[in-house]
């Protein structure tokens, strides 16, 4: 699993961006820093990887909006949230939402970092997961139309005899599809190609 370890600062305070690129940079993370919500936007995209550290109270759109636009996009970013004056209303929305942390400005820097650590891991892990999906998912693109029918009914549990009247054709034509999808699948056994097929959410 590689590692993630860009963050990225969204505030309209000038100094409280400077204050944080600092203190980021110089434990080792790659910043870059953003004076409003639009701005970030144009820069981000589903390909996107790291954390956000968003203020809440910021012109034009806020972070807690920020955020929503991010979700509607598909784009899993983890988020911290930084705020003057939190209120709960505004905390529990975006905990709700996902946000992995909501903190009060000024922050302690240890326990930044600490939650700054969180939410990287937590990238790297979703990270993973959507390439093993996109693996999964090309693999099961090889497979015919016949072959992911036989497959499907593999993973029910059918037997090749069984599947051969389910679909009304010979038991020897089965047995070849059923080679084609273990082989085009990588998959050894059964269970392999039902822990794929979960995987992907075929059945």
């Amino acid at each position: 699993m590689s590692i993630v370890n860009r963050v990225f600062v969204v505030d309209d305070d000038e100094a409280v961006r400077d204050s944080l690129t600092m203190l980021l940079e110089a434990s080792g993370h790659v910043v870059q820093a953003f004076p409003d919500a639009k701005s970030f936007l144009d820069y981000c995209s589903s390909s996107t990887l790291g954390c956000i550290i968003l203020d809440v109270d910021m012109p034009d759109m806020d972070g807690p909006t920020l955020q929503e636009e991010l979700i509607r996009r598909n784009f899993r970013l983890p988020i911290i949230f930084l705020s003057g004056k939190a209120s709960i209303p505004v905390t529990v929305r975006t905990i709700k939402a996902g946000a992995m942390d909501f903190l009060t400005k000024p922050v302690d820097g240890l326990v930044l970092l600490e939650h700054i650590h969180k939410a990287l891991k937590q990238c790297s892990i979703l990270q993973k997961h959507t390439e093993d999906l996109h693996h999964a998912s090309s693999r099961l693109e090889t497979l015919t139309s016949r072959e992911h029918e036989v497959m499907v009914l593999i993973v029910e549990g059918l037997t090749s005899k069984e599947i051969a009247q389910r679909l009304a054709i010979s038991y020897r034509t089965v047995e070849i599809h059923r080679a084609h999808v273990m082989q085009k699948t990588s998959s050894s056994n059964l269970m392999d190609l039902a822990h794929l097929a979960e995987f992907l959410k075929v059945i």
